[in-house]
């Protein structure tokens, strides 16, 4: 019997998103994070007394800035060397071979896999074969796999990729491949890097994404880390996974249905907030925060979302123990449309409730309404609508825009007329 470790994507010194943008966020902590993991990393290697490690891809964020990346790394590696532990590495489209200009020489117990053709290694005492074939550029758009030496028969063999797989959401269709592609090899375990999220796409043979060690931003979110190995006499494979991570994202999803205060919703994440802390083991969180529901409270907390945005941010301080930063707050509310002077049926205020409704069913009608802010649309600034949280001026953004308006609009025009 023998164990290895399976990790994938540690992007050391990759930047952390958002974190210069309130007061009291941990930059620091969280600038250190992916090294921080990757000793995580060594440690577990250590202690579980596995034979070898496997990085299959992107073990960094690109070029190195400066040779303190590699110094690390080579420190953390060597570690590993004084505890008789191999390392086996794969460059992916991070760390392809003409994206790193700068090198330092591994320790002896580390091996990276030539991205010139698939190479094998073999360690005879463990009767096992490595296989695999580092990126020689970031764009690889064929798959690498089919091009993976025949198993070693009577040895246990592994094969590194850097893949999409089949696809998966917001990644690169880099090196893609199929289960069947992959099975056809007759290898033994497959350890997949370039997915960020640990899943286990067969369990037998495994093929198994580790995942990233460390999340980055808010899309990845939930526990990081690897996968460890253990490998029984008679062949057969037991996968684990194993955190890494010392600080977590996640998503704070806040129910305001029927809340009637702003303070009200408020208290609602202090719970909320209170048992995530307690889910994820007093780790540091990076908590987006996302509040839904119909609430009496939709128009104070949108007619003032600096305020309420501050007040969420303030009881994260004062009750997070200094393990919550919120990251970004998001007013997803509606006004309860039960009371029947919001939904008026004749008059002027009729008219106004069957405008909404004809602009929430006919596409046509909302990008005519689009077009006539195409100027303030060229005033914003670019920065300011990039990304996947970029202000898109477009049919989504402006049938969500009418949603909110409408009940707080009939609201307050029905205020001013039984104030008049």
């Amino acid at each position: 019997m023998f164990k290895f470790l399976h990790a994938a994507d540690v992007h050391l010194d990759s930047p952390l998103h958002q974190l210069d943008l309130y007061e009291g966020a941990p930059v620091d902590e969280f600038r250190q994070a992916t090294r921080r993991a990757f000793i995580n990393l060594i440690e577990t290697a250590i202690s579980e007394k596995v034979a070898f490690i496997l990085l299959s891809g992107d073990l960094y964020d690109g070029d190195w800035k400066d040779y303190n990346t590699g110094l690390f790394l080579v420190k953390q590696l060597a570690k590993l060397k004084d505890h008789g532990i191999g390392a086996f590495i794969l460059a992916g489209n991070h760390d392809a071979a003409n994206k790193i200009t700068k090198n330092l020489r591994f320790p002896e117990n580390v091996i990276l896999f030539p991205s010139s053709q698939p190479t094998s290694f073999q360690i005879k005492k463990l009767q096992v074969a490595l296989h695999g074939q580092s990126y020689a550029s970031r764009d690889v758009k064929t798959d690498l796999s089919k091009n993976y030496p025949d198993p070693v028969e009577g040895f246990y063999n592994i094969g590194l990729l850097h893949t999409c797989a089949n696809g998966r959401e917001g990644h690169e269709p880099y090196a893609p491949c199929t289960l069947d592609q992959l099975n056809a090899k007759g290898y033994d375990y497959w350890a997949l890097g370039h997915v960020h999220q640990y899943e286990i796409l067969q369990a037998d043979p495994p093929i198994v994404f580790s995942g990233n060690t460390q999340g980055r931003h808010i899309r990845e979110s939930g526990p990081k880390g690897c996968a460890l190995v253990t490998v029984e006499d008679n062949g057969r494979s037991k996968v684990l996974f194993k955190t890494m991570d010392v600080v977590r994202w996640g998503m704070a999803d806040i129910d305001a249905t029927d809340a009637e205060s702003a303070f009200e919703v408020v208290d609602r994440f202090k719970g909320k907030m209170e048992d995530l802390v307690e889910k994820n083991r007093n780790m540091p969180l990076a908590l987006r925060v996302n509040i839904t529901g119909e609430t009496p409270a939709h128009e104070a907390m949108l007619s003032d979302v600096e305020k309420w945005s501050n007040e969420i941010r303030s009881m994260a301080a004062t009750h997070g123990n200094d393990k919550v930063w919120v990251e970004k707050i998001k007013f997803n509310t509606r006004m309860p449309l039960s009371n029947p002077l919001l939904e008026p049926s004749d008059g002027a205020m009729g008219e106004l409730s069957g405008l909404f409704e004809e602009l929430k069913n006919d596409s046509e009608a909302r990008l005519n309404l689009l077009s006539h802010l195409s100027d303030l649309d060229k005033k914003i600034p670019r920065e300011l609508k990039e990304g996947e949280e970029g202000l898109h001026f477009d049919d989504p953004w402006i049938k969500d825009l009418l949603e909110q308006v409408k009940p707080m609009l009939i609201k307050r025009l029905i205020g001013k007329e039984g104030a008049s």
